[in-house]
């Protein structure tokens, strides 16, 4: 079985350091089931092609499984293997290029993130699903995909294609990210594992499909696949995949370190918002690093809370509970509350907030139940104020006038802060095609949000102002905008 990896970026042969083996050499490298061996049948400044040639040994990948495996069947050492790429071919290249998947170079650090030109060919992929399985895992990655069936036999066409195809793929990507995909996708389009699946392939998929797989619209198709159909491990690792986030700008911008408990890592973020709002932030000397949006976008939210002196609160929509626990971080808020229509997203929430081990005295203060928007709730009323943190435009826009109806004319808190996308702000993001997220169901511009919240204001008895949240873009404005908006004493 090969692959072959070439790049047009000058000088090419850069590709022999982002792949740490040198262009003038061949390498042989023993595994259990066969040889791995790399070679360049080409290398100069203009064009740079690294081949990983796998030859399985069939009576070694036998002996390799001892007494796991009952088949005597003839099958066993008479198959595709030794020629059509497979899980196979995606463990050697793990093995082979581990410090290229892992985005190192040591001599030369800047080449790792650089995006560069590149194809790949797959000369027979076994692939269930057929080409169009092919183009709808890789094309959501960016690639260009030519995925060709292979005929039974090129000189009977009656007897139609067999289950290969020959693939190429030709796409602008960091090399780290381009053997990450292969490395998960290979054995998804096989749908065969051809070695023991014990739990820590979980560990394995995550890392490798860290920054894309979480976004992936086929995310559980690819789950079930790579982990052979066990159901437990795929269970949980699409519930890891969920604790990443489903927030595109997450994506588009760093990642929020989330991994330590929501109430611990929200303590400072939480107490330097409401500095802020009192006007007494430290002042620092050095310019701040650049933060997040989703984090920008949480800091203000908790400023503006503080400003307004609220000090019960819920958030509506909670998902995993980021917001909850900076809420819970900080004494001033002495009733929060959090509901999401999920439950899935409510269980993580709990477990990232150690609800089980919360001291009792914060653990009163908090109310985390499933719910959904637009239907009437007695449970949401009694808050000074409630929060959509990037909610509404989740909703489907019929039902919008329900959950206007809910929050604003039943539970009517003194104060509503409404964050959503401004979608004239997507021009921005180089590689965004489309909404922000593909569970969006509307993005407004600037005047769209403006002529919503207004009326809400008017028809609920509301005064409303807008702030933006992000750099605020002279063109097209901020990234998120953010209403809020105040209940009229009167009413």
């Amino acid at each position: 079985m090969l692959l072959t990896i070439t790049t047009t970026a000058r000088p090419a042969t850069d590709l022999g350091f982002l792949l740490h083996k040198h262009p003038e050499r061949v390498q042989e490298f023993s595994r259990s089931f066969g040889t791995a061996t790399v070679f360049y049948p080409e290398a100069d400044e203009e064009r740079c092609t690294a081949a990983l040639l796998l030859e399985v040994d069939p009576i070694a990948l036998v002996r390799s499984r001892g007494k796991s495996s009952p088949d005597f069947s003839l099958s066993q050492y008479v198959n595709d293997r030794p020629y059509a790429a497979s899980s196979l071919l995606a463990v050697a290249l793990a093995d082979v290029f581990r410090t290229a998947r892992a985005g190192r170079c040591a001599a030369r650090p800047e080449l790792p993130g650089t995006p560069l030109p590149l194809e790949l060919r797959l000369p027979a992929l076994p692939c269930r699903g057929g080409p169009e399985l092919a183009a709808r895992l890789f094309e959501p990655l960016g690639w260009e995909v030519d995925a060709r069936a292979v005929p039974l036999d090129e000189g009977f066409p009656e007897w139609g294609d067999s289950r290969y195809v020959r693939l190429t793929l030709r796409g602008t990507a960091r090399l780290a990210d381009a053997l990450n995909h292969l490395y998960v996708l290979l054995p998804v389009l096989d749908d065969g594992k051809h070695y023991w699946i014990a739990p820590d392939e979980v560990d394995k998929l995550i890392r490798a499909g860290e920054g894309w797989l979480h976004g992936h619209p086929e995310r559980g198709l690819i789950t079930r696949r790579y982990l052979g159909r066990r159901w437990a491990l795929a269970r949980t690792a699409l519930a890891r995949l969920a604790e990443l986030g489903d927030e595109t700008e997450e994506e588009l911008e760093p990642a929020v370190e989330e991994d330590a408990p929501a109430g611990e890592t929200a303590a400072d973020e939480a107490a330097a918002a409401e500095a802020e709002a009192q006007g007494d932030a430290p002042q620092e000397e050095a310019a701040p690093k650049a933060k997040p949006l989703n984090l920008r976008r949480r800091e203000a939210v908790l400023a503006k809370l503080a400003e307004l002196g609220a000090v019960s609160v819920i958030d509506l929509g909670c998902g995993q509970g980021e917001l909850v626990g900076a809420l819970l971080a900080t004494p001033r808020f002495a009733k929060v509350g959090g509901m999401d229509v999920s439950p899935m997203a409510l269980t993580i929430a709990a477990r990232k907030l150690r609800l089980d081990r919360m001291p009792d005295s914060k653990r009163a203060r908090l109310t985390l139940f499933q719910g959904a928007l637009t239907y009437t709730d007695k449970r949401l009323s009694g808050y000074d104020a409630a929060v959509l943190m990037e909610v509404i435009e989740h909703v489907d826009p019929p039902r919008l006038t329900a959950l206007e109806r809910v929050v604003f004319g039943r539970a009517r808190p003194g104060h509503v802060l409404v964050t959503t996308p401004n979608i004239e702000h997507n021009v921005r993001y180089e590689f965004l095609t489309g909404l922000r997220h593909p569970d969006h169901r509307f993005e407004w511009t600037r005047a769209e949000f403006a002529a919503w919240a207004t009326r809400v204001a008017g028809e609920y008895g509301y005064q409303v102002a807008f702030e933006p949240v992000g750099d605020d873009d002279p063109e097209v404005g901020p990234p998120t905008q953010m209403g809020v908006f105040t209940r009229d004493q009167r009413s």
